[in-house]
């Protein structure tokens, strides 16, 4: 199983950057797709997940309302939409996939899978 990320980048604060991971590789028809973030001198957390059967997804609580998780069963690809980010957002975002999981999915220890990391700076 292959994971793909893309699209992190330098933005100002309020701008808005959508992140890509392409799922390769996989014969797995229902799993969970999650986005995590590791910022300088912290540990790796959960940002979001989403079902890729039902679309069901959660969010952590800083950014209920500016980020948005989303698939595209075609193109095996899950994004993640930030709006409004601030330069606490400031991490490397991972994608990762947990073969039998949900969208309670939302421990590391859950994911067996994980992508390369894109890094996200939103200068203070």
């Amino acid at each position: 199983v292959q994971l793909q990320a893309s699209g992190g980048g330098l933005v100002q604060a309020g701008d808005s950057l959508r992140l890509a991971c392409a799922v390769s590789g996989h014969t797995f028809s229902s799993y969970a797709a999650g986005w995590f973030r590791q910022a300088p001198g912290k540990g790796r957390e959960f940002v979001a997940v989403i079902s890729w059967s039902d679309g069901s997804t959660y969010y952590k609580d800083s950014v209920k309302g500016r980020f948005s998780i989303s698939r595209n069963r075609v193109e095996n690809t899950v994004y993640l939409q930030m709006n409004s980010l601030k330069p606490e957002d400031t991490a490397v975002y991972y994608c990762a996939v947990d073969p039998y999981g949900s969208s309670w999915s939302r421990r590391q220890q859950q994911y067996k899978y994980w992508g390369q990391g894109t890094q996200v700076t939103v200068p203070a």
